[in-house]
């Protein structure tokens, strides 16, 4: 069906279009509305995203510190030693270069270079951005004992943690066949040792120990003091210094309250 003017029905039909309204179409109050909105939007995903980003740039961190060697081993610098090396220190220590700092395992360091017989304790640490601190702290001897032509050095528990060709001019001599920290003669001397008043250090050039009860001291000059067991020795210890003044090249303190110089 054709309309007047050649016009059909359908072309009557209306045309829709698309037109963006301008902002002053919309209320105020609609407009203040969205843009509070807007806002308690952002508020309230800002923590997330803020926790996000820490937890993204902790990971970071902690894959770089410990993934990566950007903060590996780059030295070990060893402090204290006298007797070991510094060689013989990182040796034991096995240490590998590269290795990320913060995985080291610096009781394990400990414990492997502990186990060199001079070392008394040993204390590890990172000291950032790349170097592992190792202090040492040496064994102190306090006796001197012969082996053959050489001399160990024993320290105050006992342990034999080194060897000399020459006796040390500051140390004791300990006569005595096996040294070591579960030998009871061995104990014995040092605790006979451990009780001498000042002057007898002074003088005391040996201890000897050939049994049990046979303990005596080696004084400068040719003078011996029998001390007998470890029994009372600060009572001996006091009585032997008392008698230092008198004539005589032995002095018999195995029983304290009965002395003999002769």
């Amino acid at each position: 069906m054709t309309a007047p003017g050649g016009r059909g029905v359908g072309s009557r039909a209306r045309r829709w279009r698309l037109v963006r309204a301008h902002s002053d179409a919309v209320p105020a109050s609609v407009r203040r509305f969205m843009a509070r909105a807007r806002r308690r939007r952002i508020r309230a995903a800002l923590p997330w995203a803020t926790v996000g980003g820490l937890l993204a740039l902790a990971g970071l961190i902690a894959w770089i510190v410990y993934g990566t060697s950007v903060f590996g081993v780059r030295e070990v610098r060893i402090t204290g030693t006298e007797i070991l090396t510094a060689e013989e220190v990182r040796r034991a220590a096995a240490v590998p270069d590269g290795d990320p700092l913060a995985r080291v395992d610096l009781s394990g360091i400990e414990r492997r270079v502990g186990a060199l017989a001079p070392a008394g304790k040993v204390i590890a640490s990172r000291d950032w951005p790349g170097t592992i601190a190792i202090q040492v702290r040496e064994r102190t001897p306090v006796v001197a004992v012969p082996q053959g032509n050489r001399f160990v050095l024993v320290d105050a528990a006992g342990v034999v943690f080194h060897t000399v060709r020459s006796r040390p001019a500051d140390l004791p001599l300990a006569r005595l066949a096996k040294p070591g920290p579960d030998d009871a003669a061995t104990r014995a001397a040092l605790t006979v040792l451990a009780a001498l008043s000042e002057d007898l250090r002074k003088q005391l050039s040996a201890v000897a120990v050939d049994g049990p009860a046979q303990i005596k001291l080696e004084l400068r000059g040719g003078r011996t003091v029998v001390w007998g067991d470890v029994s009372e020795s600060a009572a001996k210890s006091r009585v032997a210094t008392a008698l230092l003044p008198r004539k005589g090249t032995v002095i018999d303190v195995s029983a304290p309250e009965v002395v003999t110089v002769r």
